[in-house]
């Protein structure tokens, strides 16, 4: 009998651990609009980046381009940098790959992002977060006149993170998942 009552003061101690557990947990429903969604800002992402590397681009326009950039990413994250002509993989802070674009020394710049897709589903971290990769294909064009004088395409891994946030509506504290892009990696460059 003393067992069976420390039993039920177990279970209904651990309660509402597992309740917790279970509204952080993913429905596949759930996860395919998230899924959705990390797609969609990637693909605002490679929009942004074609703004703001493109010399056309007005300068106060192209500035406030790259604070919409800054919004879809989490704190501290960097962009791997390649180039053809070096071995080695730079990174920047976003604020400062994005400014670096800009500047860039061609009269006009083409980026074009294609192939877009996860290659790892998102995995549930030990914080409660869920973590997963978007592999994506650059093509980067710089010209000087009507010359072409760079171009390669990269392949790039980037880190999605997404977590459970709270926002208050109407005096109402409401739950959602929020996406987040993390670190841009280069895993290959190709003329």
């Amino acid at each position: 009998m003393k067992t069976r009552i420390l039993l039920i003061i177990f279970m209904l101690a651990s309660l509402p651990v597992v309740l917790k557990a279970q509204a952080n947990d993913l429905s596949p429903a759930r996860k395919q609009a998230i899924d959705s969604l990390a797609l969609e800002k990637v693909r605002d992402l490679s929009k942004y980046i074609s703004i703001v590397g493109n010399k056309n681009t007005p300068w106060a326009e192209a500035n406030r381009v790259i604070e919409r950039t800054l919004e879809l990413f989490a704190d501290g994250s960097q962009m791997g940098v390649s180039s053809l002509y070096r071995p080695e993989i730079a990174f920047y802070s976003v604020r400062e790959y994005l400014e670096r674009l800009m500047a860039l020394n061609y009269d006009n710049v083409k980026i074009e992002w294609y192939d877009i897709h996860y290659i790892s589903d998102l995995e549930r971290q030990p914080d409660g977060r869920y973590v997963g990769v978007i592999t994506i294909y650059q093509i980067f064009e710089g010209t000087v006149g009507d010359k072409m004088v760079y171009r390669d395409t990269t392949k790039k891994d980037i880190t999605i993170y997404v977590e459970r946030k709270q926002t208050q509506i109407g005096g109402r504290l409401i739950d959602f998942w929020d996406v987040l892009l993390g670190d841009i990696r280069v895993t290959e460059t190709t003329p």
